[in-house]
């Protein structure tokens, strides 16, 4: 009969392995714990063996290496031994056991100290059960915990490089270690068994990008490599053994007779296509095609220009095989150029060219690119004089490509008021040479002598009279110093800066102390009629800043439109629209929402620059039509918006779109019934309108017109079948086409907007596209924002050249009015959505 064995016994015999396994796990956790040290300094002794240390180091060198390496290995196996205990075997039971519920191998291995009447049974019935428990026992994996013995991570960094020399580095050779083997560089029994052999690499510049080559490893005898790469060989073995012929380096043809045993190192460069040989055992040829690394280029893209804040601009385009490394503009005075009148008639001081490191992409590719030079210049000497402009650029293997110079005037501020002008003249002849000196000092006593005909007031007076009476004392003891020289001129920049800013500055913070009492106002509760005064005075406040502005404008013959100063255009009518608005929420009620738009039109206010001409002036037909679009734009968005709406009143928005109740198309709802002079008829309008629009469009037979026209097309179906569901009284599926249509509308703008742009690059005096010719004409909200459009393709208006921000904020919107509509949604969802759109 078959002997059955009890459930102790048998949770027994299955704990034999998890014992047997954690037991193993603790011997190997100890000699972890003992003799990481020892493994630690064993990796770095392989890792530098393997990246060919040995070939580096002298003899000398590898002989110190060697007996430092043997010391610590000494000490650190002493150390593990010294530190090493074999665990105990209920060790591995202990661990084990801890690892379970309970403590079940304990219970199952222990004995009943007193019995009694049923104290067998119960005890067997507890034995029982922690046998079961012993079923779910797996080994304790090793925990060696040797952060706390390792605080500096030396075992991680050696564990690293083992991994590294495993990936990348070539396997130890014993020939590596001929100086230390016995029989040292005379060659012993252990070299003479190895034989003769070689190993070679191809390292390319750094700049290239392209990782090095282990030449033993090639399966192929034909190699591509750039020029620059390094070439390294060593050769091991007996006396003439091997043998190396080259004709792709300044290296004359090698014979590999060195004595036996020692390592010799050959290392140049490949300059030209030609062969590499190796003749002996296990020798190789290679056909080396050298790839010429040519010169950087770089060239401007179009004459620089003055910005609005007086900044250079100077856009352009450079290129190079593997990248451009570094570049360099270098501005020189052009005194050829120069109008030697007046103070300009001395002979200038010399001066260091002004230098500025050229802008190179962040990411990306710098092997071809286009950036723009944008530099602040306007206090330098060179400012508003004739200069020449020299672009270089720099590659990684010191090669450098230059542009022609650029003849120009070095852009600078301007200065409009009379006075400040003078000042800054008198600055510029300063800087110019200090022989102008005496002229300098005579003219701004001319001009300090009759204070109020010059307008000079306190703060400018006392200051100007000053610096008179330092450049008097400075002349009267001999030749003015170069240090009180840039200190007058300093001090002149800052008095006309004032000067010119003055009004201006004025202006802006009367206009700003009126936002400020407005907000006031608003905050402490005041009535209807102090409200309409302060908007009053905030509207006279701002026109005269405008004015103020305007006139300062008219003095730069720039673009024909108004602008902030991201290149946005406003208007004199949007800046009144909006402070319309602000009147309009004010007198509602709507505190919040009106200082909402307050604060709104105060950061554009200070943003804001005024140019010459006016809206619409000089549009040409494509421009004209482009206008036209973005009116029906505008008009189609605001018949969606009050679709929307109302589909938000109490039974409206349903599945089908009727109200409940009614049939689709009763005349009733949003939709009105045929007919009616409700949305339906609106959308028709808006249709009419589209075709007639289509009909002026210009690029007639050209791709790029058939593509506008084409899309077009899409946004008049879109809205004829927006009518049909409108009078059907499907106003949802109305929603849905009313958005294609405007994202038609859009799609078509932008490429309307793209042609005109492209065909200005051909008109007489441009330079290529200008931003402010098609943007200007996209329809705006208040704020000078494009109104559902974003910046065109190639303008400044998107911060860093990134997604369209207008845009994307109407998809944001328009999947928000989609999702509010949906009726199932969650009741707390809906009226989250809902708020949403009360903000927007």
């Amino acid at each position: 009969m078959k002997k059955t064995h009890s459930p102790v016994e048998m949770a027994l015999r299955r704990l034999r392995l998890p014992l047997a396994l954690t037991w193993a796990g603790l011997v190997v956790e100890r000699v972890l714990r003992a003799f990481w040290p020892l493994l630690a300094l064993l990796a770095c002794i392989y890792a530098a063996l393997a990246f060919g240390a040995a070939g580096v180091l002298g003899t000398r060198a590898l002989q110190a290496a060697a007996g430092l390496s043997a010391l610590a290995g000494v000490v650190a196996l002493g150390f593990g031994l010294w530190r090493f205990r074999l665990p105990a075997r209920n060790a591995a039971t202990l661990r084990l056991d801890a690892s379970l519920l309970g403590r079940p191998i304990a219970a199952i291995t222990d004995t009943m100290a007193l019995g009694g009447a049923g104290a067998d049974a119960l005890w067997e019935a507890h034995r029982a059960r922690m046998a079961a428990r012993t079923a779910s026992a797996r080994a304790v994996p090793p925990r060696p915990a040797l952060v706390r013995r390792d605080r500096f991570g030396l075992r991680l960094m050696a564990l690293a490089a083992l991994a590294m020399a495993l990936l990348f580095g070539a396997p130890p050779r014993l020939s590596d270690l001929a100086p230390v083997l016995p029989g040292g560089t005379s060659g012993g029994a252990a070299l003479a068994a190895v034989g003769p052999s070689w190993e070679g690499w191809a390292t390319p510049p750094r700049y290239t990008g392209r990782p090095a080559l282990y030449l033993n490893a090639l399966e192929t005898d034909t190699l591509s490599l750039p020029e620059g790469t390094r070439l390294s060989l060593r050769i091991y073995g007996a006396a003439g053994a091997l043998s190396l012929a080259q004709d792709v380096g300044d290296l004359a043809p090698v014979d590999a007779t060195a004595a036996a045993g020692a390592v010799q190192v050959i290392d140049w460069e490949a300059v030209r296509s030609g062969t590499l040989t190796i003749t002996g055992p296990g020798g190789r040829a290679f056909a080396l095609t050298v790839l010429s690394d040519t010169a950087p280029f770089v060239e401007p893209l179009a004459a620089a220009t003055r910005r609005a804040d007086g900044k250079l601009s100077q856009p352009f385009r450079a290129r190079d095989d593997f990248g451009v490394l570094r570049g360099r503009a270098t501005i020189t005075l052009d005194l050829a150029a120069a109008d030697r009148r007046y103070g300009l008639l001395a002979i200038p001081e010399p001066r260091e060219p002004l230098v500025f490191d050229l802008p190179l992409p962040i990411t990306g590719s710098r092997a071809d690119f286009s950036e723009i030079l944008v530099e602040d210049a306007a206090r330098h000497p060179f400012a508003n004089l004739p200069v020449r402009l020299t672009l270089s650029v720099e590659d990684g293997r010191g090669q450098q490509g230059t542009a022609a110079p650029l003849a120009m005037e070095l852009p600078g501020r301007r200065f409009f008021d009379p006075l400040a002008a003078a000042l800054i003249e008198m600055r510029r002849d300063l800087l110019w040479s200090r022989e102008n000196a005496p002229r300098v000092a005579q003219v701004l006593k001319a001009v300090s002598y009759l204070p109020e005909d010059a307008n000079l007031n306190a703060r400018t007076y006392l200051p100007l009279r000053t610096l008179i009476g330092q450049l008097d004392g400075a002349l009267a003891q001999g030749p003015l110093a170069p240090e009180l020289r840039d200190e007058l001129a300093e001090a002149l920049w800052l008095m006309a800066e004032r000067i010119e800013d003055g009004g201006l500055a004025d202006a802006l913070a009367e206009m700003q102390r009126a936002q400020q009492r407005l907000s006031e106002a608003m905050r402490n509760g005041a009535s209807p009629d102090e409200i309409a005064r302060l908007m009053a005075e905030l509207k006279q406040a701002t026109d005269n800043y405008i004015r103020m502005l305007a006139e300062r404008g008219a003095q730069t013959p720039q673009d024909e439109f108004a602008r902030n100063n991201q290149g946005q255009q406003i208007t004199g009518d949007q800046i009144q629209q909006l402070m319309d608005e602000i009147q309009r929420l004010m007198e509602a009620g709507q505190m919040a929402e009106a200082q909402e738009l307050l604060n709104q039109l105060a950061q554009l206010m200070e943003n804001l620059q005024v140019t010459q001409g006016g809206e619409g002036g000089g549009l040409s037909p494509g421009q004209q039509s482009l206008r036209g679009l973005g009116e029906t734009l505008r008009d189609q968005q605001g018949l969606s918006d009050e679709l929307f709406g109302q589909m938000q009143q109490p039974g409206e928005g349903q599945e089908g779109g009727g109200q409940q109740g009614q049939q689709p198309g009763s005349g009733s709802g949003v939709g009105g019934g045929p007919g009616s002079d409700g949305l339906p008829q609106r959308q028709r309008d808006l249709r009419q309108r589209l075709g007639l629009q289509q009909d002026m469009l210009p690029g007639e037979g050209t791709p790029e017109g058939e593509s506008v026209q084409r899309l077009l097309d899409d946004a008049g179906r879109a809205m004829d079948e927006a009518e049909r569901a409108l009078r059907e009284g499907d106003n949802r599926l109305a929603l849905d086409r009313q958005a294609e249509a405007i994202e038609a509308l859009r799609e078509g703008m932008r490429g309307l907007g793209e042609m005109l742009a492209d065909e200005g690059q051909n008109e007489p005096g441009r330079t290529g596209r200008q931003p402010g010719d098609v943007a200007r004409l996209l329809p705006r909200d208040p704020l000078g924002r494009q109104a559902g459009e974003g910046g065109q393709v190639g303008t400044d208006e998107t911060l860093l050249r990134g997604e369209d921000v207008y845009r994307r904020a109407r998809d944001l919107l328009d999947e928000i009015r989609r999702r509010s509509g949906e009726r199932l949604r969650p009741a707390p969802e809906l009226d989250y959505l809902r708020r949403l759109l009360e903000m927007f």
